[in-house]
């Protein structure tokens, strides 16, 4: 018998005061605020709570308590930056603060129970993982558009600092997320069925092929990855990762005993992907032909422009 019937059977002599409430206070707001009456199953005599209404009241208050730990990072200077730990609801803590007020009397405030929530990467993993380079590659890109370069470094940046470890797959869409006007993404060229058109996000793919190259130096597992459908000017040909959100993914999985670091540089028409982890590490590199310093944009030429 689960102890919101035993509470009821025992509590049935004591009716309820539909007028009370209880306040669910965070900080200086209310949150949320609950009626006896509104989350009583209508059952004559025997109070019971209405598990449904209860369930969503507990995920409304969940979200509005979560605070999503921060890993610890690796800044431009080389130094690290401490994590953080996050916060999210105590489920099981707030729904006996709920029953408490429910097979009670009078009106209550109670502040959720939280648990706290620990960051992936902590400063003493990323002092370790970053120790050994085991690969890394580097492309190169035409500065002077813009746009192109703005959503180079917006990826870049998304994969900089990222910790794989044993045996844990990387997804390239999953980690950039979606590339869209809201999260800074701009207009530039992108290969649609052969031919190049205008799109949001262009020149991602150009990070998802650099990172491939870089990790499978580095003899990762790749689980996925797709060629464009014409040759790309800034990897040789067959050396590229197409991705698109919602279509073509790059997945690699760690295979090590150890976990790795992604490092991602971005500027000044260079990207550089280094691939890091603890020294003790024994990996099996793979031989990866490089690329040219220079090479021409992946756009039609401009006139206005010098060759």
């Amino acid at each position: 018998m689960g102890f919101p019937v035993v509470l009821a059977l025992l509590l049935m002599a004591n009716p309820l005061d539909a007028t009370d409430f209880l306040r669910v206070e965070w900080g200086e707001e209310t949150i949320a605020i609950l009626d006896r009456a509104d989350y009583t199953l209508p059952f004559s005599g025997v109070p019971l709570v209405d598990e449904a209404k209860l369930e969503r009241v507990i995920k409304s208050v969940a979200e509005q308590v979560y605070q999503a730990p921060v890993n610890a990072t690796i800044d431009g200077a080389g130094r690290i930056v401490p994590e953080k730990r996050g916060r999210a609801l105590h489920e099981k803590a707030f729904t006996e603060q709920v029953y408490d007020y429910f097979y009670g009397s009078g009106s209550k405030s109670i502040t959720p129970a939280i648990r706290e929530v620990m960051p992936k990467v902590d400063r003493e993993l990323l002092n370790q993982v970053r120790q050994k380079f085991i690969g890394g590659y580097s492309t190169y890109y035409n500065p002077r558009n813009k746009n192109r370069s703005h959503n180079i470094m917006l990826a870049a940046k998304a994969i900089n600092n990222y910790v794989v470890l044993p045996g844990e797959i990387f997804s390239f869409n999953k980690v950039v997320g979606p590339r869209t006007r809201q999260k800074g993404y701009l207009e530039a060229p992108i290969i649609v069925r052969g031919e190049l058109s205008e799109g949001i996000g262009g020149g991602i793919c150009q990070v998802s092929s650099t990172l491939y190259n870089a990790v499978d130096r580095a003899g990762m597992h790749i689980l996925q990855r797709y060629s464009h459908s014409r040759h790309v000017a800034y990897v040789p040909p067959g050396r590229d990762a197409t991705v698109s959100w919602n279509g073509p993914d790059f997945v690699f999985q760690n295979k090590y005993a150890y976990p790795i670091l992604i490092r991602a540089y971005s500027g000044n028409g260079q990207i550089t992907v280094t691939i890091h982890s603890f020294p003790e590490i024994e990996y099996e590199p793979r031989h990866v032909p490089s690329v040219r310093n220079h090479m021409p944009e992946e756009t039609p030429a401009d006139p206005q422009l010098p060759d």
